[in-house]
This record gives C-alpha cells, sequence and structure tokens, in this order.
C-alpha cells in the first residue's frame, strides 16, 4: 500500500505566493488547485500544501525538506534562487556527509537541505524532522513509533552518533513515503511546531480513528484534525475526499462550517453536513 502523505507549510497569508515560487525554481513542479485558504503544489513530482494560517504559528528549523538533486537538478542555481532574501545555515560546499550540501532558510520561512547526492526513488524531496534539546536523544524511539503505528512500513538506513545509541540520521519508508530523522546534541532556540505537519490520508472513518489514536497517544488533540505527537510533532489525520466535499457548490459552507467545529473528523458529517 502507498498512503499519501505530505507536508504542510503554514503561512501568516503568503501561502499562494510561495507556491508560485517554489513551482518556478524547483524543476518538475506544478500548481494543483488553490482556493484562499490553502494552496496545493509539487515540488520535484511530489506532493506539498501551503495553509494560510495566520500569524499564530511559524515555521521551523526542526522540520525541513530534503531536496536530493543528483542529476536533475542544478544545485548551484537552486541555493541562488533559494538564497534570495533567505539565509545559509549551512552554505553551500563540501561536508563529510556529502560532497555537495548546503542547508537554507528561504525568504519565506521554509528550510531546505540540498544535497548533491542522487536517491534512488522517485520521491526526490524527503521531509526531515530534527530532535533537539529535550528531545535529543528520541529519534530513535520515534522512528520506532512512527514504524509501528503506519502498516507495510521499514526502516532504510541509520547512523548513530559517534560513540552513542542515539541517531544521528535515519530514513525511513512510511507505507512508501520517505522520511529522515536526525538530531541534534547542540541547544538551539527552536523545536516543533505545528508551522510544519504532515499531512495523513484516510480511506473511511476506521483509518482516521486509527491514525488519530495512535498518532496521538501520550500527545495532544487538536481542532480540525489536527494533533501533536508524543514528541511535540503535528499531524493531520483527513479523509482522502476532504477538498471534494469541502468545495461542494451546494454543501461546501456547511462541510467547512462542520469540519471547524471537530477535533477528529468524522466522515459522516462532512460527507452530509446538517
Amino acid at each position: 500500500m502507498s498512503r499519501l502523505i505530505y507536508p504542510c507549510l503554514w503561512f501568516d497569508h503568503e501561502a499562494a505566493e510561495a507556491a508560485d515560487y517554489y513551482t518556478s525554481v524547483f524543476p518538475n513542479s506544478r500548481i494543483l488547485e488553490k482556493n484562499p485558504i490553502a494552496v496545493e503544489f509539487e515540488i520535484l513530482g511530489t506532493p506539498m500544501m501551503g495553509l494560510n494560517g495566520g500569524p499564530k504559528y511559524q515555521q521551523t528549523e526542526a522540520c525541513s525538506y530534503f531536496i536530493y538533486c543528483g542529476a536533475e537538478v542544478d544545485i548551484d542555481k537552486l541555493y541562488g534562487d533559494l538564497m534570495e532574501g533567505g539565509k545559509a545555515i549551512f552554505p553551500l560546499g563540501s561536508y563529510p556527509w556529502s560532497p555537495k550540501y548546503a542547508w537554507v532558510t528561504d525568504r519565506f520561512g521554509t528550510n531546505w537541505q540540498l544535497d548533491a547526492d542522487p536517491i534512488r526513488s522517485p520521491q526526490k524531496m524527503v521531509p526531515c524532522l530534527l530532535f533537539v534539546n529535550e528531545n535529543r536523544s528520541r529519534a530513535r524511539e520515534a522512528m520506532e513509533f512512527y514504524l509501528g503505528i503506519f502498516p507495510e512500513s521499514n526502516k532504510l538506513m541509520e547512523a548513530p552518533h559517534p560513540g552513542s545509541e542515539d541517531l544521528l540520521f535515519a530514513q525511513v519508508k512510511l507505507e512508501g513515503y520517505l522520511v529522515n530523522l536526525m538530531s541534534s546534541t547542540e541547544t538551539h532556540d527552536f523545536g516543533f511546531s505545528p508551522g510544519n505537519s504532515l499531512v495523513v490520508t484516510c480511506e473511511d472513518q476506521e483509518e482516521i480513528d486509527f491514525f488519530w489514536e495512535k498518532l496521538g497517544a501520550g500527545g495532544h488533540y487538536d481542532r480540525c484534525g489536527w494533533l501533536t505527537d508524543r514528541f511535540g510533532h503535528s499531524w493531520q489525520i483527513i479523509p482522502k475526499d476532504l477538498g471534494q466535499w469541502i468545495n461542494d457548490p451546494q454543501k461546501g459552507q456547511k462541510a467547512m462550517n462542520a469540519l471547524l467545529k471537530m477535533d477528529k473528523l468524522c466522515i459522516d458529517d462532512l460527507k452530509n453536513p446538517a
């Protein structure tokens, strides 16, 4: 099974502007759908969403997006484009883990890790969760937690910190979707934030109930299908046809009104709102 999982980026009001920019600088990228609240788009053929959520949350360096450039992406040009109005966490150069690598925070606050190495997967953009501060030794725990929830998932690789069992880096496949996990032993002034989340699409109410309960265990549950797991990372658990229901010309506004009153999403009440 290959479930649709994709990142959501929180913006104050610039989601459409950011999506237009990203689809102009990344190859094989396009806008899929726009409305005043959200924009769906693809980066290197991989789905992503931008959300106009207001100023409540900001994106964080604890969530970044690896771009495995290989021969398909001009890393020098991409670095130059993303640096316009942005800043370099790691300037483009050679590092022990890659012959050509950079970490950039762009002008919209999104973090990208650019790696000249190729990847043996059609998914060239891979979300990365960075475990820091009180979470610095929990990357392995998180990896096992996620692998235990998503069926047909597996660990692809792991690298511990030198002289430690704690994970420095790992890559997992959650029902066909690649996710990287990293940790840092340094003290940072950031952590996870709802400004970056992962969306999990579900076929039916049983799946919504399952992922809602399992991913939220030990964390906390929020409105509109959002939850924060025990590590502080945010997820959205939604039915696969949610967009169709809230964009329906006759029932869409009622469906949206119903959604705004929910914590866990109820398919029956969204599909046939009162």
